[in-house]
């Protein structure tokens, strides 16, 4: 089964760092396009940070630069969004999506990112969600 499993979400002063997990079963994340993207109570969904495991190019949103970075651990087939300087206004629930990004793709990992789609197709898996909670 391919599924995507966040975990590491929870409350945390403002100032204040977590790091999230986006656990892959079913395939290796390796070859997929990696997204983290979160929505807000009455918000429409915003994609934080995206990357193209091809060449690496990776894009981050406005409100996430200098704050948030992403890795991954292959061996536990893992991708982690490390949040630093977390502010109230980062408060949402935390999803992560994996697709496939073909080298002819005339997306770009930025329009990925804003739309969710990969040459029209909407990222394939999604994983359920963790609540991040910036409160003092």
């Amino acid at each position: 089964q391919v599924q995507l499993v966040e975990s590491g979400g929870g409350l945390v002063q403002p100032g204040g760092s977590l790091r999230l997990s986006c656990a892959a079963s079913g395939f290796t994340l390796d070859y997929y396009a990696i997204g983290w993207f979160r929505q807000a109570p009455g918000k429409e969904r915003e994609g934080v940070l995206c990357i193209r495991s091809s060449d690496g190019s990776t894009y981050y949103a406005d409100s996430v630069k200098g704050r948030f970075t992403i890795s991954r651990d292959n061996a536990k087939n893992t991708v982690y969004l490390q949040m630093n300087s977390l502010k109230p206004e980062d408060k949402a629930v935390y999803y992560c999506a994996a697709d496939l990004f073909p080298d002819f793709s005339i997306t770009t990992v930025q329009d990925m990112c804003v739309t969710g789609y990969i040459d029209g197709r909407y990222l394939e898996v999604w994983g359920q969600g963790t609540l991040v909670t910036v409160s003092s």
